[in-house]
């Protein structure tokens, strides 16, 4: 019997393992299917589901002691991920010593030159609407002041917890909120530092995975345990930090189908008693908890009828990388178009400096981008979809009785034409250009419209040229 138990826990163990691998592949999480989308009931989470899609462009933000080292936020104390999370670093053969080190970062962890006003103001630079902020990532560290854990940046053995700021979260959510920034709260509702998930004194040992160490179906007195402590988390960041708009929860193998069920619906149920309408994306995991579907460092191919945000890197990686390379303000703009066009929202990812700066290279994107939301962000906020969608190199959405059609360059030497084929089939009244173009004239053909601006010379190609087509 004893050993028919064994080998039932280990066939259970390798189960929950595969379904953890085809869920995220080297960190990156896939994204629930369309077709499986479950609309909510709540007529005040279809409205904030509604102001969700309308803002677009959302900051999101993986900060925490993981900065000092330049590497991958937490998936290095993964052993079962350590063919991908491990470079860069000088291992021993079984990395026992360096997740003791990784796990005593914490005491090194300083950022003296962090300044939330200073963030928000260089978020509204950008047109950014609302921040997506990663409260704490599978590493188990808390960037708010929690009293359900002593790994966290106000605890007396991070130099940090003296500050002014000290309260990260805090004081960055409401410098964000003057700003008229919307809040998104990031949790991973796995925790590698806890010792209610990982434990060492398991069959496994100190090999760890990105599971629990233990099987929750077979020991639920340990797993009740953690989803206690992953309750209180949930409701002290929904309930003491202010309005939010919505919580993004992360690690989507710690759901009911894979055997560990933190019961998220009742303690959502229990914050939006606080927080009306909420927004709760549970990504991956599908059901009336995933209000919108998040796919990561990818684009969809086709439109979306749902609501859903890609979550894209500005730099090469989520976490801060020293010497890093960021994408340009056109690769952004032009990143944020196709996504828009498609019916999604952009949460384009930055990673703070361990002093607490935003990078320079960052800044600079950041900064270009929002020079050109200035002038044509009417045709990417408040949007919704248009068909064609996009077809022959223009994107469209629209708004209020306007269409807009997107033209975008991505490259600075791209032929840059005064003659524009527009392959929209409805009826137009009138066709303008935004910003400094000008249209000289309008001949409507079986399938679209050709337009001709003003001829202008142009020493590089623009980032995108926007033009209105409005119908009485």
């Amino acid at each position: 019997m004893a050993e028919e138990i064994t080998q039932n826990n280990e066939e259970l163990q390798k189960e929950q393992e595969t379904n953890e691998e085809k869920l995220v592949v080297d960190g990156v999480h896939s994204y629930s299917r369309e077709d499986s989308y479950v609309r909510s009931t709540d007529p005040r989470v279809l409205r904030k589901l509604e102001w969700f899609q309308d803002q677009k462009l959302g900051l999101m933000m993986h900060w925490g002691p993981y900065s000092q080292l330049g590497i991958v936020e937490s998936w290095a104390l993964s052993d079962g991920d350590a063919d991908w999370s491990r470079d860069g670093i000088d291992w021993e053969v079984t990395g026992e010593d360096f997740k003791k080190e990784y796990f005593g970062l914490n005491r090194t962890f300083n950022p003296i030159r962090f300044e939330p006003e200073k963030w928000a103001d260089l978020a509204r630079e950008a047109g950014v609407k609302y921040l997506l902020f990663t409260t704490k990532h599978h590493d188990g560290f808390c960037m708010w002041d929690t009293q359900y854990s002593d790994y966290k940046i106000t605890a007396p053995d991070c130099p940090f917890h003296g500050h002014k700021y000290a309260d990260i979260c805090a004081h960055l959510f409401e410098s964000f909120r003057k700003r008229g920034i919307g809040i998104i709260e990031y949790f991973s509702k796995a925790d590698w530092h806890v010792d209610s998930y990982w434990k060492d004194d398991t069959p496994r040992g100190k090999f760890k995975y990105r599971g629990p160490s233990y099987n929750p179906r077979e020991n639920r007195e340990e797993w009740e345990r953690f989803v206690t402590f992953t309750q209180n988390q949930i409701r002290e960041l929904g309930t003491a930090y202010g309005r939010i708009d919505g919580m993004w929860f992360d690690a989507g193998w710690v759901c009911p189908h894979n055997g560990q069920d933190i019961r998220l619906g009742e303690v959502i149920e229990e914050i939006r008693k606080v927080q009306p309408g909420m927004l709760c994306a549970d990504r991956t995991v599908g059901g009336p908890y995933e209000n919108y579907v998040t796919p990561e460092q990818c684009v969809p191919e086709e439109p979306m009828s749902i609501p859903w945000e890609s979550c894209i890197t500005l730099g090469t990686s989520f976490s801060f990388k020293y010497e890093d390379d960021y994408k340009s303000p056109r690769e952004v703009i032009c990143l944020l178009a196709d996504i828009v066009v498609k019916g999604g929202n952009l949460a384009i990812n930055v990673g703070p400096q361990p002093d607490g700066r935003i990078p320079a290279g960052a800044a600079k994107t950041l900064r270009g981008m929002g020079e050109w939301l200035h002038t044509y962000g009417e045709a990417i906020f408040g949007t919704r979809v248009c068909a064609p969608y996009k077809k022959d190199g223009i994107g469209f959405t629209r708004k209020d009785g306007t269409v807009y059609a997107i033209q975008t360059f991505r490259q600075e030497t791209d032929p840059v034409e005064n003659t524009v084929w527009i392959p929209y089939e409805g009826d137009v009244d009138e066709i303008t250009a935004m910003g400094d173009e000008k249209v000289v004239s309008v001949v409507r053909e079986q399938d679209g419209y050709r337009v001709t601006l003003e001829e202008k010379a142009h020493v590089t190609a623009p980032i995108a040229r926007v033009f209105c087509l409005k119908h009485s």
